[in-house]
């Protein structure tokens, strides 16, 4: 990677000063430096601190990037085709399941033309869930008509992001630019990095923000873009995508070179380890590259020429470089992160095995191997095993097995895993003192709970030994409102820390049925289930209670990204219940902004500092949202107040189970990111309530009903009795943040004297 200083002799470098950081920080350096027009960002691990680093350093003003926080990573494409349509400098960052929901959008991006740089911070696809680092993602990346620059240390993901940009703004290229470097290795490991200290030699760089293209950003000169092809057009459109992909290869080229020039540093199409006279080599992508010189070094100690093959850029593919990399080469392994099932190896095996074809005389034996999944390391002893299978192959003259799996390990029938919790069901969840009656002259619903105590007999449905943060609310808060809940019930989760932190295989921590999915289809897939078990009973191929309670648990942002799904559940009035803990923000990726985060309040991503204050929005209502689609029950909860929950979970119930779906909302704490101490849990849920920040109401057949009046019981209390417990919102205490305090103020005030006006008025 690194052009030796001798070799350097004579060139104008510019300044550089030298810091101890981490991938993820070094593309936010970058992006800073740059100045970007417009980020469109959704957190998700391991590429989330990307925009928290630049949240940190916009608050410092230290740039002045539009931060757009999204909906879900396809509303971040989205807005960042929008803004790059416009021409503007456009950046974002995404990794996994996050790039696999924005991924219909990209394609767009490319056949349009439009220029813009995506970090893929390289994570497992789920499923099941894994959040560490392999190459499952990227590899959906290849056909997208992307440029994919791969960078394997965190001085090549800050030297990649500015030569990026050039690149996709090159007048023979003209296409988005994608830097992926491998999650949590690259990602979060701090090594040695060099970095331009005046921002004005890397904006001097990328050059001028280019504007004689067609972009939608003079009304004087209109343009239509996306139009819809027939064939014939669609086939020109592609041709010259294609080769503005080509010419790509030879722009890196150019780009690399003048990047030396300034830096010091050489980035040619293929970085070459011990190749100039190699006999057996390894072919591997980013990180693992690096472990595998190491070894390199042992093996020609011992007289065997081994060498490492890494490439700089996978898009366009560096057919011809790897044909004269390996035109020699007696046996090639290559190592992939990630398979193509059932195609006889992984993608970037079958492209090298294409490139070799071109080269008539190449005798090149060549293995596969996939390694690395989920994040499993990969170190010196196991490219040291990769080497001895090509050397085997070298010496026999052949593959005896051309492709496997490298560390996977046979199950033991003799150790399978065994229930440590006996299943528990039907009766036992029956506690027979909680009775739901219909007014017939209201048309409300009666219900008569029990003293509270009565019902501690009920087990609780998760089991203990979970993986919650000491003083977390989702567990209290969730075993509260299954007390109100007769009998079986089915439960989806989606990602969330309800969910991670309960099921880590092979520990489940649920003691009756459990099934994941993603935050942006929960309830799609809970509908699903629900339909499935109805038709499964009607035609008589199961037989089971009729009481079953299907449930899908959200929280943790889950309700922005999973909007779309939740409202298209809700439209379609399935028999389910649709619970949401709220702890203000997307807290199992690291405390960053969502659209229930408080306007003002501080998290990762709407930090704190001169240039701004907190959150710039105000939070979103979401169980008016819920109401607004005519679903027979909307309720929202707090644990301080138990029996009112109890009675509202009786009642979600019975509407689940006779007319249709219900949504509920319970407001919870988090210790670890509102900075508030564990022992106030309930008195800061309920000076929330009674400071009318979050009420307590129902919404049932259409009509609101306010069940907590704190106004009534002459408990109210202001807004600053709540904010006064969280480190997150001490700073809107301060005489300095008084105008945006009273901002909040007025925006609860009048969100109550609404909710008010609908409970005293039914129509409404």
């Amino acid at each position: 990677m690194a052009m030796a200083e001798k070799e350097l002799k004579g060139i104008n470098q510019a300044e550089q000063l030298t810091t101890f950081e981490s991938g993820n920080e070094m593309a936010a350096m970058a992006a800073a430096q740059i100045n970007y027009h417009i980020m469109g960002y959704f957190p998700i691990t391991p590429s989330t601190e990307v925009a928290q680093y630049l949240d940190q350093m916009k608050a410092r003003g230290e740039h002045n990037i539009k931060l757009i926080p999204a909906d879900g990573e396809h509303g971040s494409a989205g807005i960042c085709y929008g803004a790059a349509a416009t021409g503007a400098r456009v950046f974002n960052a995404t990794s996994a399941n996050g790039f696999m929901y924005m991924l219909e959008q990209l394609p767009v991006q490319a056949g349009t033309r439009f220029p813009m740089v995506m970090n893929l911070v390289t994570r497992a696809v789920s499923g099941p869930l894994d959040i560490r680092g392999d190459h499952s993602d990227l590899y959906y990346a290849l056909n997208t008509g992307w440029v994919i620059l791969t960078a394997r240390t965190p001085q090549a993901v800050y030297d990649m992001n500015i030569m990026a940009l050039k690149i996709a703004e090159h007048a023979k290229v003209r296409l988005p630019v994608m830097v992926a470097y491998d999650g949590f290795f690259t990602s979060h490991q701090k090594r040695k990095v060099h970095y331009f200290k005046e921002r004005e030699v890397v904006q001097q760089f990328v050059g001028e923000c280019p504007t004689d293209y067609n972009f939608a950003r003079d009304p004087k000169a209109p343009v239509t873009i996306g139009a819809h092809m027939n064939g014939e057009d669609l086939m020109n459109n592609h041709f010259q995508q294609s080769e503005a992909m080509y010419a790509a290869g030879d722009i890196f080229k150019e780009v690399a070179d003048e990047y030396a020039k300034i830096s010091g540093r050489e980035y040619p199409v293929l970085d070459l380890y011990g190749m100039e006279d190699a006999d057996v080599a390894l072919f591997l992508l980013n990180s693992a590259a690096e472990t595998a010189k190491d070894v390199v070094d042992q093996l020609r100690r011992r007289g065997i020429k081994a060498g490492v093959i890494s490439p700089n850029i996978i898009r366009p593919f560096p057919a011809k470089e790897i044909r004269e990399a390996l035109k020699n080469v007696k046996a090639l392994l290559i190592g992939e992160r990630a398979d193509s099932y059932g195609g006889n190896g992984p993608n970037l095996t079958h492209e090298v095995k294409s490139a070799l074809q071109d080269d008539k005389n190449n005798r090149t034996i060549v293995l596969s191997r996939v390694f690395g999944l989920g994040g499993k390391d990969f170190y010196a002893d196991d490219a040291e095993l990769f080497f001895k299978d090509a050397i085997e192959s070298m010496e026999i003259g052949y593959a005896i097995k051309p492709f496997d799996y490298f560390g996977h390990i046979p199950g033991d029938q003799e150790k399978i895993l065994k229930p440590v919790i006996t299943p528990q069901h039907g009766d036992v969840y029956n506690s027979g003192l909680i009775h739901v009656d219909k007014d017939p002259e209201t048309n409300k619903l009666k219900v008569k709970l029990p003293p509270i105590r009565s019902l501690t007999s009920k087990p609780k449905r998760i089991a203990s030994g979970h993986g919650a943060c000491p003083g977390c609310g989702i567990f209290t808060g969730l075993e509260l409102f299954f007390k109100g809940i007769e009998g079986d019930v089915v439960v989806l989760y989606q990602t969330g820390c309800a969910y991670v932190t309960t099921t880590a295989y092979p520990y489940s921590s649920h003691k009756q049925t459990m099934i994941h999915n993603l935050f942006q289809n929960g309830a799609a897939t809970l509908s699903g289930t629900v339909e499935a078990f109805l038709e499964l009973k009607e035609r008589g191929e199961i037989n089971v209670s009729d009481d079953a309670t299907f449930v899908m648990v959200t929280g943790d942002g889950g309700m922005d990204i999973g909007m779309g799904s939740a409202i298209g559940t809700a439209l379609r009035n399935h028999k389910l219940i649709m619970l949401e803990y709220d702890n203000e923000g997307y807290m199992n990726t690291g405390s960053q902004m969502s659209y229930s985060t408080p306007k003002g309040h501080m998290t990762s991503t709407s930090n704190v500092g001169k240039a701004q204050k907190g959150k710039s929005f105000h939070h979103k209502d979401t169980a008016q949202i819920m109401a607004a689609t005519n679903i027979p029950y909307v309720f929202t909860g707090a644990e301080a107040f138990p029996q009112d929950l109890i009675k509202k979970a009786a009642k979600a119930q019975w509407y689940a189970q006779n007319v249709g779906t219900v949504y509920g909302k319970i407001l919870i704490t988090c210790p670890l990111n509102w900075k508030s101490e564990d022992r106030y849990g309930e008195k800061i849920l309920e000076a929330a309530v009674n400071a009318c920040f979050f009420p307590l109401y129902e919404v049932e057949e259409g009509i609101t009903t306010i069940t907590y009046n704190p106004d009534e019981k002459k408990k109210r209390v202001p807004l600053m009795e709540w904010l006064k417990y969280m480190g997150k919102t001490k700073h809107l205490l301060k005489e300095e943040n008084r105008e945006l305090l009273s901002e909040l103020e007025e925006e609860i005030e009048y969100r109550w004297q609404r909710l008010l006006a609908k409970n005293n008025h039914p129509f409404l």
